[in-house]
């Protein structure tokens, strides 16, 4: 029905800054909220930030003011551009598109910021 396909980790510096992108495809008609989660090794999974198809947002306290979340209705994309990363930003990174009925998790893409 809908698959979520992120890309874009990678290794960063304490400071910089990385762009994810999650690429939707099959029914994307139909999602309205597309959601970026993380996980640490040991940890639970987190929301970081949220989209509403008419562009409404929220952040986590830990991230709000340093990453952004927006999205391409016409590319079916959702962007995190992540800014002034610390080391406790290191996690996977998962997409998840909610539509009515279903939700859909990506695969995730590893995010490590050294130093």
């Amino acid at each position: 029905q809908v698959q979520m396909v992120e890309s874009g980790g990678g290794f960063v510096q304490v400071g910089g800054s990385l762009r994810l992108s999650c690429e939707a495809s099959g029914s994307t008609f139909s999602i309205n909220r597309m959601s970026w989660y993380r996980q640490a090794p040991g940890k639970q999974r987190e929301l970081v930030a949220a989209i509403t198809k008419g562009g409404s947002t929220n952040y986590a306290d830990s991230v709000k003011g340093r990453f952004a979340i927006s999205r391409d209705n016409a590319k079916n994309t959702v962007y995190l551009h992540m800014y002034i990363l610390k080391p406790e930003d290191t996690a996977v990174y998962y997409c998840y598109g909610e539509t009515g009925y279903f939700a859909y998790w990506g695969q995730g893409t590893q995010v490590t910021v050294s130093s």
